[in-house]
């Protein structure tokens, strides 16, 4: 079933748990995320972001998650990751989907707070609004950062307060992308714990892809060469949900096991040149994957 993000993020909170937000451009991955969450009986957030929509259509990608998500018994939000302009919200919001970000954190502070009010504005009461406060480093899509800013707990607390935004994307030392951190991530728990205490909506982490070492080394043992490719681990996962995280964002690690899916069915079985068997390879370690996470996130039998 379809339903806004606003209702999953306010039952994880009130029993302490996360859902994961997993990002999709095609019928392949959407399938894979849906299937995972309804066999283990979770809800969970499909996120498309500006680059996918372009790549995808913008109807397109809507109606494929939509037809899913309605056919399924889980509760499915249809969620827009990073919009960055008033107009792709809308369009967003008229195509059917459920939930919208608005990131205007890259302005400062006061048109951060104007331009999240005017989404809300558009979005509300039916539709569930995620704005960010601080900027992640890294690059991800049309998302980059020089350097983390990290969120302030009192800044947190007035901009929730002016924008009546519904969740909070905040910046605690993750990173988008891959190539995360040169040693082990040091994420500020005790930031997060304030902000928590300051902010009574759902929080939100970005940049919390694990980096599975094991599809790494899948993907560079069939051609790939990817290297000083760090995530976050699982305890820093674990931790972050305890102290007040209930949406974490997954992009990265679906995009490993898809590229490491294909290269070793292209690599192992040469003769076959059916695409569909060649994406199915793909989808079903996609699928392990989204498990993997919802059972870390604990949303798990949630649904």
């Amino acid at each position: 079933m379809l339903v806004c993000s606003k209702k999953i993020l306010q039952i994880a909170d009130k029993h302490g748990y996360a859902v994961g937000a997993f990002n999709t451009s095609n019928l392949e991955f959407t399938k894979a995320i849906i299937d995972a969450a309804s066999e283990l009986n979770a809800p969970v957030i499909i996120q498309t972001s500006e680059k996918a929509i372009r790549y995808a259509g913008l109807k397109e990608i809507a109606t494929i998650i939509q037809t899913i998500a309605k056919q399924s018994k889980i509760p499915v939000s249809l969620h827009l990751d990073h919009g960055k302009s008033i107009n792709m919200v809308r369009d967003c919001i008229k195509n059917g989907y459920t939930s919208i970000m608005l990131d205007a954190s890259d302005l400062p502070f006061q048109q951060n707070i104007v331009m999240t009010k005017q989404a809300v504005k558009l979005a509300h009461p039916r539709v569930s609004v995620e704005a960010e406060l601080g900027i992640l480093a890294g690059v991800e899509d049309h998302v980059k950062g020089e350097k983390t800013i990290y969120t302030d707990p009192e800044q947190a607390r007035k901009f929730v307060k002016l924008t009546k935004v519904d969740s909070l994307a905040i910046a605690i030392g993750t990173s988008h992308g891959a190539y995360k951190f040169k040693g082990k991530p040091k994420l500020d728990f005790k930031r997060l714990k304030e902000i928590n205490e300051h902010v009574k909506i759902p929080l939100v982490l970005h940049g919390a892809s694990s980096i599975p070492k094991q599809l790494v080394a899948q993907a560079n043992r069939f051609g790939a060469k990817i290297k000083n490719a760090h995530g976050v681990p699982d305890s820093e996962i674990r931790k972050a949900v305890k102290l007040g995280i209930r949406k974490v964002n997954e992009d990265t690690d679906l995009r490993l096991a898809f590229t490491a899916a294909i290269r070793k069915y292209l690599k192992t079985k040469k003769s076959d040149f059916d695409h569909r068997s060649i994406l199915q390879a793909a989808t079903e370690l996609i699928k392990k994957t989204v498990i993997s996470r919802i059972k870390i996130l604990g949303s798990a039998n949630k649904a």
